[in-house]
């Protein structure tokens, strides 16, 4: 092929990325819904066992539409490898653990999903890895929460559900200078808007169920990095634990990256616009989206982020005011997803963060008023009217 894969525009890469055409010639990628595979003789089966010679052997281990998707993510991603699992967590799961052992400690920032916090809280100390949560943004608390056992940070950014904002760069040289890996959750902020390995990070996951799909079908997720840190720390234990993607799932979300481009630049254009009108209605006490000047962190979000992404966060000021604004909507649906066609809005006191401890959610400003917003695929204007209508109810 005298074309490089490299050179190509993102558009290109989110089309033609990965694509391994068997000999049918078909356009769209095959689908090999098979568990095993069969080998020519027993010769060929222990020369493909013992990696010898390349090739299929389990779909636990591998599948040919399952290799499509990660290398087209990891083209996308600019990364040299990438590891698909079964759901988002799974990745998150996989990424800290497979680079841990009793022991050892994980530095983390506070702002999480609550499953993540639920990871780092409850059942990693059960391994005997122990972890520091610290405020994102504050880089002296990470640099003095390092211990001479940190092996890795963790962190989101843009974080859910209100959207903080880490200098990931500078965390990333303070880890260096720990020996500690970085992992970084950039779900919020996607392959489009934020390249966490051109900043200093070790490994980059996804929730491949939100903007990858981004139509509300599959579950899905993704690792990725270099490949020496990918084989040497997941290989086995993708291997042997299971968290395999499903080939039919991959299929799908290879047709979500082939919009994911036009998907997502819609709706984070509405997003901003929609965002400005929240800022300034007389019913919203803050309204958070990284592109804002107001943004606490604005500043590095715009070294950072090349958009603000399709999530914005609104405090409505209480429990009652939000559930109110959540029951008049009759456009935007009540969702605990994101990053979906259609748009939808999330009460994460109740729901996505309900996990957490009171106190810990207000450690990271959580409070009962706050409403996060997914914004979809459709009309601005009508999207707008269904809000300003629900404001006016509270």
């Amino acid at each position: 092929m005298a074309e490089d894969p490299d050179d190509w525009d993102v558009a290109t890469r989110l089309v033609r990325g990965g694509l391994a055409r068997s000999e049918h010639g078909e356009i769209a990628e095959a689908l090999y819904l098979t568990q095993s595979f069969a080998y020519d003789s027993a010769e060929a089966a222990d020369a493909r066992f013992s990696g010898e010679k390349p090739g299929f052997v389990y779909a636990r281990y591998g599948n040919p539409t399952v290799a499509m998707f990660e290398q087209r993510l990891a083209l996308l991603e600019g990364a040299q490898a990438c590891r698909a699992t079964a759901s988002g967590m799974a990745a998150v799961h996989l990424a800290l653990m497979g680079l841990v052992a009793a022991g050892d400690h994980i530095l983390s920032g506070k702002a999480l999903f609550g499953s993540c916090r639920w990871i780092l809280n409850t059942w990693a100390p059960r391994f005997g890895v122990e972890t520091t949560l610290v405020d994102g943004p504050d880089l002296a608390a990470w640099r003095a929460a390092v211990q001479p056992n940190t092996k890795v940070f963790f962190l989101e950014s843009p974080a859910n559900p209100l959207l903080e904002i880490v200098d990931i760069a500078a965390v990333c040289a303070i880890a260096r200078e720990a020996g500690a890996k970085v992992v970084v959750d950039n779900v919020f902020a996607t392959p489009l808007f934020q390249s966490p390995l051109k900043l200093g990070a070790d490994i980059v996951v996804y929730s491949a169920t939100k903007h990858i799909d981004g139509q509300g079908r599959v579950l899905g997720g993704a690792i990725l990095g270099p490949t020496d840190l990918i084989e040497g720390a997941y290989k086995d234990p993708m291997r042997h634990t299971g968290p395999a993607l499903s080939p039919f799932n991959a299929w799908l979300l290879l047709k979500g990256l082939e919009t994911l481009d036009l998907r997502v630049r819609r709706q984070s254009e509405t997003a901003a616009a929609l965002a400005d009108r929240l800022a300034a209605h007389l019913k919203v006490r803050d309204c958070r989206y990284p592109t804002r000047p107001d943004h606490p962190q604005h500043a590095i979000a715009a070294r950072q982020m090349s958009g603000g992404g399709s999530l914005l966060a609104v405090d409505l000021g209480s429990r009652e005011a939000a559930f109110t604004f959540l029951n008049a909507l009759e456009i935007v649906d009540i969702s605990n997803n994101l990053g979906d066609a259609k748009s939808m809005a999330t009460h994460p006191t109740s729901t996505t963060h309900r996990s957490m401890t009171e106190d810990q959610r207000l450690e990271i400003g959580l409070t009962p008023g706050w409403v996060r917003l997914s914004v979809g695929l459709e009309s601005p204007r009508d999207l707008w009217r269904d809000i300003d209508r629900a404001l006016e109810a509270v």
